[in-house]
Protein backbone atom coordinates (compact mmCIF):
# COMPACT_ATOMS: atom_id res chain seq x y z
CA UNK A 1 0.00 0.00 0.00
CA UNK A 2 1.53 3.34 -1.00
CA UNK A 3 0.98 5.90 1.68
CA UNK A 4 0.97 9.83 0.57
CA UNK A 5 1.28 12.34 3.27
CA UNK A 6 -0.52 15.50 1.66
CA UNK A 7 1.11 18.44 2.61
CA UNK A 8 4.41 17.24 3.36
CA UNK A 9 5.23 15.96 0.27
CA UNK A 10 3.42 16.31 -3.29
CA UNK A 11 3.41 12.29 -5.29
CA UNK A 12 2.29 11.88 -8.38
CA UNK A 13 -1.01 9.76 -8.04
CA UNK A 14 -2.83 7.69 -10.79
CA UNK A 15 -6.92 8.12 -11.34
CA UNK A 16 -8.02 6.41 -8.48
CA UNK A 17 -11.74 5.47 -7.24
CA UNK A 18 -11.71 6.52 -2.76
CA UNK A 19 -13.33 6.85 -0.21
CA UNK A 20 -13.32 9.22 2.66
CA UNK A 21 -13.55 8.93 6.46
CA UNK A 22 -11.10 8.74 9.43
CA UNK A 23 -11.75 5.19 10.04
CA UNK A 24 -11.03 4.90 13.29
CA UNK A 25 -10.14 1.32 13.86
CA UNK A 26 -10.88 0.13 10.72
CA UNK A 27 -13.88 -2.47 11.83
CA UNK A 28 -15.77 -4.39 9.88
CA UNK A 29 -18.13 -1.94 8.55
CA UNK A 30 -15.26 0.30 7.57
CA UNK A 31 -13.58 -3.08 5.91
CA UNK A 32 -16.66 -3.77 3.89
CA UNK A 33 -16.97 0.08 2.85
CA UNK A 34 -13.54 -0.90 0.92
CA UNK A 35 -14.40 -3.74 -0.51
CA UNK A 36 -16.96 -1.59 -2.39
CA UNK A 37 -13.99 0.92 -3.15
CA UNK A 38 -11.50 -1.82 -4.45
CA UNK A 39 -14.29 -3.79 -6.33
CA UNK A 40 -15.11 -0.70 -8.49
CA UNK A 41 -11.35 0.69 -8.73
CA UNK A 42 -11.04 -3.14 -10.40
CA UNK A 43 -14.20 -2.95 -13.29
CA UNK A 44 -12.66 0.59 -13.87
CA UNK A 45 -9.66 -0.54 -13.87
CA UNK A 46 -7.95 2.53 -11.90
CA UNK A 47 -6.80 2.52 -8.41
CA UNK A 48 -8.12 2.32 -5.22
CA UNK A 49 -7.45 4.73 -2.32
CA UNK A 50 -8.39 5.37 1.14
CA UNK A 51 -8.77 9.29 2.16
CA UNK A 52 -8.25 10.09 5.99
CA UNK A 53 -6.85 12.66 8.24
CA UNK A 54 -3.52 12.70 10.45
CA UNK A 55 -5.99 14.26 13.87
CA UNK A 56 -8.90 13.79 14.61
CA UNK A 57 -10.93 16.86 13.43
CA UNK A 58 -13.04 17.70 16.80
CA UNK A 59 -9.38 18.03 18.22
CA UNK A 60 -8.50 20.53 15.66
CA UNK A 61 -11.82 22.20 16.39
CA UNK A 62 -11.95 22.32 19.66
CA UNK A 63 -9.44 23.15 22.30
CA UNK A 64 -9.77 20.96 25.00
CA UNK A 65 -11.94 17.91 23.39
CA UNK A 66 -9.47 14.63 23.93
CA UNK A 67 -10.37 11.94 21.79
CA UNK A 68 -10.58 8.17 22.92
CA UNK A 69 -9.31 6.58 19.89
CA UNK A 70 -9.19 3.30 19.07
CA UNK A 71 -5.95 2.79 17.02
CA UNK A 72 -3.17 5.30 16.75
CA UNK A 73 -2.28 6.90 13.29
CA UNK A 74 0.37 3.72 12.83
CA UNK A 75 -1.99 1.13 13.61
CA UNK A 76 -4.20 2.43 11.43
CA UNK A 77 -2.40 2.28 8.75
CA UNK A 78 -1.15 -0.63 9.27
CA UNK A 79 -4.93 -2.37 9.34
CA UNK A 80 -6.27 -0.39 5.79
CA UNK A 81 -2.58 -1.85 4.58
CA UNK A 82 -4.30 -5.45 5.11
CA UNK A 83 -7.56 -4.98 3.25
CA UNK A 84 -6.03 -4.91 -0.08
CA UNK A 85 -6.52 -0.76 -1.05
CA UNK A 86 -3.56 0.49 -3.22
CA UNK A 87 -3.05 3.73 -1.36
CA UNK A 88 -3.95 5.56 1.74
CA UNK A 89 -4.00 9.76 1.41
CA UNK A 90 -3.05 10.90 4.93
CA UNK A 91 -4.50 14.68 4.91
CA UNK A 92 -2.97 17.66 7.27
CA UNK A 93 -6.14 18.66 9.12
CA UNK A 94 -5.78 21.88 10.25
CA UNK A 95 -8.14 25.00 10.61
CA UNK A 96 -7.31 25.89 7.00
CA UNK A 97 -8.75 22.79 5.64
CA UNK A 98 -11.83 23.05 8.19
CA UNK A 99 -12.48 26.32 6.55
CA UNK A 100 -12.95 24.77 3.25
CA UNK A 101 -16.63 24.41 1.80
CA UNK A 102 -16.93 21.05 0.38
CA UNK A 103 -17.26 22.15 -3.08
CA UNK A 104 -13.36 23.74 -2.28
CA UNK A 105 -12.86 20.60 -0.82
CA UNK A 106 -13.66 18.71 -3.47
CA UNK A 107 -11.87 20.46 -6.12
CA UNK A 108 -9.25 21.13 -4.38
CA UNK A 109 -8.18 18.10 -2.71
CA UNK A 110 -10.11 15.51 -4.34
CA UNK A 111 -9.99 16.53 -7.98
CA UNK A 112 -6.62 18.38 -8.16
CA UNK A 113 -4.70 16.95 -6.19
CA UNK A 114 -5.64 13.42 -5.51
CA UNK A 115 -7.54 12.54 -8.97
CA UNK A 116 -10.95 11.00 -7.25
CA UNK A 117 -12.90 10.15 -10.20
CA UNK A 118 -15.39 8.01 -8.62
CA UNK A 119 -15.95 8.34 -4.54
CA UNK A 120 -18.07 6.23 -2.23
CA UNK A 121 -19.43 7.96 0.71
CA UNK A 122 -20.06 6.03 3.68
CA UNK A 123 -23.92 6.23 4.68
CA UNK A 124 -23.37 8.86 7.39
CA UNK A 125 -20.33 10.76 6.28
CA UNK A 126 -19.90 14.67 6.19
CA UNK A 127 -16.75 16.82 5.70
CA UNK A 128 -16.87 20.43 4.57
CA UNK A 129 -16.83 23.15 6.38
CA UNK A 130 -19.20 22.71 9.81
CA UNK A 131 -20.22 19.72 7.68
CA UNK A 132 -23.34 21.65 6.44
CA UNK A 133 -23.53 19.75 3.44
CA UNK A 134 -25.12 16.17 2.72
CA UNK A 135 -25.28 13.18 -0.06
CA UNK A 136 -26.87 15.39 -2.78
CA UNK A 137 -24.85 18.65 -2.19
CA UNK A 138 -21.70 16.11 -3.27
CA UNK A 139 -23.35 14.63 -6.16
CA UNK A 140 -24.14 17.83 -7.53
CA UNK A 141 -20.85 18.96 -6.77
CA UNK A 142 -19.13 15.95 -8.21
CA UNK A 143 -21.42 16.22 -11.81
CA UNK A 144 -20.12 19.93 -12.24
CA UNK A 145 -16.04 18.43 -11.31
CA UNK A 146 -16.09 15.03 -13.15
CA UNK A 147 -16.48 12.65 -10.13
CA UNK A 148 -19.16 10.40 -9.60
CA UNK A 149 -20.23 10.20 -5.93
CA UNK A 150 -21.93 7.08 -4.71
CA UNK A 151 -23.39 5.70 -1.97
CA UNK A 152 -21.85 2.98 0.04
CA UNK A 153 -24.03 -0.25 1.00
CA UNK A 154 -24.53 -0.49 4.99
CA UNK A 155 -23.07 -3.09 6.81
CA UNK A 156 -24.61 -4.45 9.56
CA UNK A 157 -23.17 -7.39 12.22
CA UNK A 158 -26.43 -9.38 13.91
CA UNK A 159 -28.46 -6.49 13.90
CA UNK A 160 -25.82 -4.00 15.03
CA UNK A 161 -24.84 -0.91 12.89
CA UNK A 162 -21.25 -1.40 13.19
CA UNK A 163 -19.32 2.05 13.66
CA UNK A 164 -16.19 3.34 15.75
CA UNK A 165 -18.69 4.80 18.09
CA UNK A 166 -20.82 1.80 18.92
CA UNK A 167 -17.67 -0.21 19.52
CA UNK A 168 -16.47 2.46 21.71
CA UNK A 169 -19.71 2.06 23.42
CA UNK A 170 -19.18 -1.62 23.77
CA UNK A 171 -15.82 -1.61 25.24
CA UNK A 172 -16.69 0.77 27.94
CA UNK A 173 -19.00 -1.32 29.15
CA UNK A 174 -16.81 -3.96 29.16
CA UNK A 175 -18.36 -6.04 26.24
CA UNK A 176 -14.97 -6.72 24.74
CA UNK A 177 -15.93 -10.25 23.04
CA UNK A 178 -18.86 -8.68 20.71
CA UNK A 179 -16.49 -5.48 20.11
CA UNK A 180 -13.59 -8.17 18.97
CA UNK A 181 -16.47 -9.32 16.60
CA UNK A 182 -17.33 -6.31 15.29
CA UNK A 183 -14.16 -4.99 14.63
CA UNK A 184 -12.58 -8.54 13.35
CA UNK A 185 -9.96 -8.69 15.48
CA UNK A 186 -9.17 -8.13 19.21
CA UNK A 187 -9.54 -4.39 20.94
CA UNK A 188 -5.47 -3.85 22.00
CA UNK A 189 -4.38 -1.20 24.41
CA UNK A 190 -0.43 0.43 24.06
CA UNK A 191 1.30 1.39 26.76
CA UNK A 192 4.38 1.54 28.60
CA UNK A 193 4.91 -0.38 32.12
CA UNK A 194 5.49 2.15 35.15
CA UNK A 195 5.80 1.75 38.73
CA UNK A 196 3.18 0.23 40.64
CA UNK A 197 1.67 -0.23 43.90
CA UNK A 198 3.40 -3.69 44.57
CA UNK A 199 0.10 -4.88 46.25
CA UNK A 200 -0.52 -7.78 43.58
CA UNK A 201 3.30 -8.87 44.28
CA UNK A 202 2.56 -9.42 47.73
CA UNK A 203 -0.75 -11.55 47.43
CA UNK A 204 1.52 -13.77 44.69
CA UNK A 205 0.04 -11.97 41.41
CA UNK A 206 2.99 -9.79 40.26
CA UNK A 207 1.62 -7.31 38.12
CA UNK A 208 2.55 -4.95 35.37
CA UNK A 209 1.16 -1.51 35.53
CA UNK A 210 0.51 0.31 32.25
CA UNK A 211 0.49 3.78 31.53
CA UNK A 212 -1.55 4.59 27.94
CA UNK A 213 -1.43 7.76 27.84
CA UNK A 214 0.84 8.58 25.83
CA UNK A 215 -1.38 7.06 22.90
CA UNK A 216 -4.50 8.58 23.86
CA UNK A 217 -6.57 5.40 23.35
CA UNK A 218 -9.85 4.06 24.96
CA UNK A 219 -9.55 2.47 28.43
CA UNK A 220 -12.21 -0.24 28.43
CA UNK A 221 -14.33 -0.03 31.39
CA UNK A 222 -13.94 -1.52 35.17
CA UNK A 223 -13.35 -5.00 35.54
CA UNK A 224 -11.44 -8.27 34.77
CA UNK A 225 -9.91 -9.27 32.01
CA UNK A 226 -8.82 -12.38 29.86
CA UNK A 227 -5.88 -10.52 28.00
CA UNK A 228 -2.80 -11.65 25.43
CA UNK A 229 0.05 -9.25 25.75
CA UNK A 230 2.73 -8.94 23.65
CA UNK A 231 6.15 -6.94 24.81
CA UNK A 232 7.77 -4.24 22.24
CA UNK A 233 10.24 -6.06 19.88
CA UNK A 234 9.16 -9.07 20.41
CA UNK A 235 6.51 -11.59 18.61
CA UNK A 236 5.47 -13.78 21.88
CA UNK A 237 2.10 -13.44 22.98
CA UNK A 238 1.64 -14.05 26.80
CA UNK A 239 -1.81 -14.95 28.17
CA UNK A 240 -2.90 -12.94 31.05
CA UNK A 241 -4.97 -11.11 33.11
CA UNK A 242 -6.15 -7.59 33.62
CA UNK A 243 -7.72 -5.27 36.53
CA UNK A 244 -8.91 -1.99 35.54
CA UNK A 245 -10.37 -0.22 38.17
CA UNK A 246 -9.83 1.64 41.70
CA UNK A 247 -8.67 -0.98 43.52
CA UNK A 248 -11.66 -0.44 46.01
CA UNK A 249 -10.29 -3.46 48.52
CA UNK A 250 -7.25 -1.12 49.43
CA UNK A 251 -9.13 1.79 49.12
CA UNK A 252 -7.74 3.27 46.00
CA UNK A 253 -9.44 6.48 44.00
CA UNK A 254 -7.32 6.67 41.23
CA UNK A 255 -8.07 4.18 37.95
CA UNK A 256 -5.15 1.72 37.21
CA UNK A 257 -4.46 -0.72 35.04
CA UNK A 258 -2.88 -4.24 36.54
CA UNK A 259 -1.90 -7.09 33.86
CA UNK A 260 -0.37 -10.45 35.35
CA UNK A 261 1.04 -12.40 32.74
CA UNK A 262 0.88 -16.11 33.50
CA UNK A 263 4.18 -17.98 33.82
CA UNK A 264 6.10 -15.05 33.02
CA UNK A 265 9.18 -13.55 35.39
CA UNK A 266 10.82 -10.96 33.16
CA UNK A 267 11.46 -7.55 34.10
CA UNK A 268 9.45 -5.15 31.89
CA UNK A 269 9.72 -2.06 33.67
CA UNK A 270 9.79 0.50 31.19
CA UNK A 271 9.14 -1.27 28.23
CA UNK A 272 6.24 -1.00 26.05
CA UNK A 273 3.04 -3.64 25.65
CA UNK A 274 0.70 -4.48 23.75
CA UNK A 275 -2.61 -5.82 25.65
CA UNK A 276 -5.27 -7.63 23.43
CA UNK A 277 -9.07 -8.29 25.25
CA UNK A 278 -9.92 -11.82 24.49
CA UNK A 279 -12.91 -12.04 27.49
CA UNK A 280 -14.35 -9.92 30.47
CA UNK A 281 -14.61 -12.31 33.21
CA UNK A 282 -15.73 -10.04 36.09
CA UNK A 283 -16.30 -6.85 37.23
CA UNK A 284 -14.52 -5.09 39.91
CA UNK A 285 -15.61 -5.93 43.70
CA UNK A 286 -14.01 -4.89 46.91
CA UNK A 287 -13.12 -7.68 49.22
CA UNK A 288 -13.34 -7.31 53.04
CA UNK A 289 -9.41 -8.79 53.18
CA UNK A 290 -6.60 -9.27 50.96
CA UNK A 291 -6.87 -12.68 51.63
CA UNK A 292 -9.93 -12.95 50.08
CA UNK A 293 -8.64 -11.04 47.14
CA UNK A 294 -5.61 -12.97 46.73
CA UNK A 295 -8.79 -16.64 46.43
CA UNK A 296 -10.54 -14.68 44.15
CA UNK A 297 -6.99 -13.67 41.91
CA UNK A 298 -6.45 -17.50 41.68
CA UNK A 299 -10.22 -18.64 40.42
CA UNK A 300 -9.82 -15.85 38.16
CA UNK A 301 -6.74 -16.88 36.51
CA UNK A 302 -8.31 -20.30 36.65
CA UNK A 303 -11.15 -19.27 34.89
CA UNK A 304 -8.81 -17.72 32.09
CA UNK A 305 -7.19 -20.97 31.56
CA UNK A 306 -10.17 -22.53 30.76
CA UNK A 307 -11.28 -19.68 28.61
CA UNK A 308 -8.42 -19.75 26.43
CA UNK A 309 -8.31 -23.85 26.11
CA UNK A 310 -11.98 -23.73 25.00
CA UNK A 311 -10.76 -20.87 22.32
CA UNK A 312 -8.21 -23.34 21.24
CA UNK A 313 -10.83 -26.10 20.66
CA UNK A 314 -12.98 -24.20 18.64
Amino acid sequence: MKIIHIQKEMQAVAPCVATIGFFDGVHRGHQYLIRQVTDAAREKGLQSMVITFDAHPRKVLQQYYQPQMLTTLDEKLSLLAKTGIDATAVLHFDQEMANLSAHDFMKVVLHDRLQVRKLIIGYDNRFGRHREEGFEDYVRYGKELGIEVVQAKAFSLNGIHVSSSVVRSLLQEGEVKLAHQCLGYPYTLVGKVVAGYHEGRKLGFPTANLDPSTWGKLVPGPGVYAVKVRVEKTLTLWRGMMNIGTRPTFDGTKESLEVNLFNFEENIYGKVILVSFIHRVRTEKKFNTPEELAAQLKEDQETIERLFEQDAEE
